[in-house]
């Protein structure tokens, strides 16, 4: 039995990697480092195998005597919301972005927070000992959990992204929503409704196997065509669990993470709301993000990739925005975590209060050429120790000079390592893009 770990919780493929008995074991590794005196809040999205897992992490979790509050199909950021306002640990069963065969487990500390490093190797070693030692008998009668429904759970979460426009409403913007066939397909719809917005939605007749399949945020087309038929004044896209959202401006071009930030910086530095004057970003984001905020005075903290990573800065330095370029954007003073619903309401606000169109907006940004490539492998974390592989990355980086910059990043939840080039030039990009992954293709077959 084994289990890291990656930037976003833990993932595999349902029922082979992720087993049932796996994800029980974790449940009561859970509760051993988080404690049972509140009850967990346990979501998930729309997969086909969730309900087999969120039966089996619920057993995990009662197992150790803690109670559970299941609040079923809703948004990570929801289940964050919920436990936030208990003061209670939650669990979000889902991959994201990624198919629907995978599945993920996704852990909040006390508070509906991410969990610290520290917490999560605490949680791997419970799970070691659970795997390699027979464990005493848990405990018994009435000390046993046990799980109720929450039936108020989508409803509670609704109102909260209602309440964060603070009486202010959408009425008379046609939207586009593309919910992915995933977590949003109600929540973001009644929302935004509710708030008077005009609303088309598509992709939100989820099967448990069409989450992710050609729709939602990392495929974005589909929307883009319908805003421009409809006419619509702009469309939100979100992933599988809706922690992130990519909007459509009017005219059917795409408004990635980076363009929302330096909208959203703007915004808040107008009105005095954007503490430290400073916004967090991942090494991943585009140089035009800094460029952007630079005339303003707005420093660009750099974290590396993860929206953990960027909350950590954010908490530590008592600031009011962060976020990555996929569109996982945290407004700390609404939210614990990406919430790509909300981030889709506040950006619609700006373009209401302001009365312009969200092209006009995002204007405010020019993006550098960026060339990004995903380079299927047998093991991510292959390159780490391979120090000639490093140093031919470093001398590419070299040749670009002052022009760009080069990132090559294993990532943490698929087998695949990124590849990301900046260059003023954009065919220079294209080529040294092309060349990166020559130089992972080999270097990865030699491991």
């Amino acid at each position: 039995m084994t289990l890291r770990f990656g930037t976003d919780g833990v993932r595999g493929v349902a029922n082979q990697e992720l087993t049932v008995e796996l994800v029980t074991a974790l449940g009561r590794a859970a509760v051993r480092v988080l404690g049972a005196e509140a009850p967990f809040f346990v979501g998930r999205d729309t997969r086909r195998s969730g309900p087999m897992l969120e039966a089996a992490l619920v057993a995990g979790i009662c197992a150790e005597g803690a109670d559970v509050s299941l609040v079923g199909v809703l948004p990570t950021p929801g289940v964050a919301h919920l436990a936030r306002g208990a003061a209670a640990p939650g669990a979000v069963i889902s991959a994201s972005h990624n198919p629907f065969d995978d599945n993920g487990i996704k852990l909040l500390a006390p508070g509906g927070r991410k969990l610290s490093e520290q917490v999560e190797l605490a949680i791997e070693h419970e799970l070691r000992e659970l795997a390699t030692v027979q464990p005493e008998p848990g405990p018994g009668g009435a000390a046993v959990g046990v799980a109720s429904e929450q039936r108020s759970a989508l409803d509670d979460y609704v109102a909260h992204l209602v309440d964060s426009l603070q009486g202010r409403g959408l009425d008379g913007l046609q939207l586009v929503l593309d919910c992915g066939n995933g977590a949003a397909f109600r929540a973001a719809p009644t929302a935004l409704r509710a708030l008077g917005a005009s609303v088309d939605v598509l992709n939100a007749a989820p099967n448990g196997i069409n989450i992710n399949d050609g729709c939602g945020s990392t495929h974005p087309d589909d929307l883009r065509e319908a805003v421009r038929v409809a006419g619509a004044n702009a469309g939100l896209a979100f992933d599988g669990d809706a922690d992130r959202v990519i909007a459509v401006d009017e005219h059917g071009a795409v408004i990635d993470g980076d363009q929302i930030l330096a909208v959203a910086a703007l915004d808040l530095h107008d009105r005095g709301l954007l503490r430290g004057n400073a916004v967090v970003a991942t090494v991943m984001s585009n140089l035009g993000l800094r460029r952007a905020l630079t005339p303003y005075e707005i420093e660009l903290v750099e974290t590396p990739v993860g929206d953990r990573n960027v909350l950590d800065v954010v908490e530590q330095r008592n600031l009011a925005l962060g976020g990555e370029q996929s569109g996982h954007v945290i407004f700390a003073d609404h939210a614990t975590t990406g919430d790509g619903i909300l981030t889709g309401i506040l950006l619609l606000d700006t373009m209401a209060r302001r009365g312009r169109p969200l092209s006009e907006l995002a204007s405010v940004m020019q993006r550098v050429p960026q060339v990004m490539r995903n380079v299927d492998v047998a093991a991510a974390d292959a390159l780490n120790g391979d120090a000639a592989f490093w140093a031919q990355v470093r001398s590419v980086d070299q040749d670009l000079g002052s022009e760009g910059r080069v990132l090559v990043r294993p990532s943490g939840t698929e087998p695949m390592v990124r590849v990301m080039v900046e260059c003023n030039d954009a065919d220079t990009a294209t080529t040294t893009a092309d060349r990166l992954v020559e130089l992972v293709k080999h270097a990865t077959a030699r491991a």
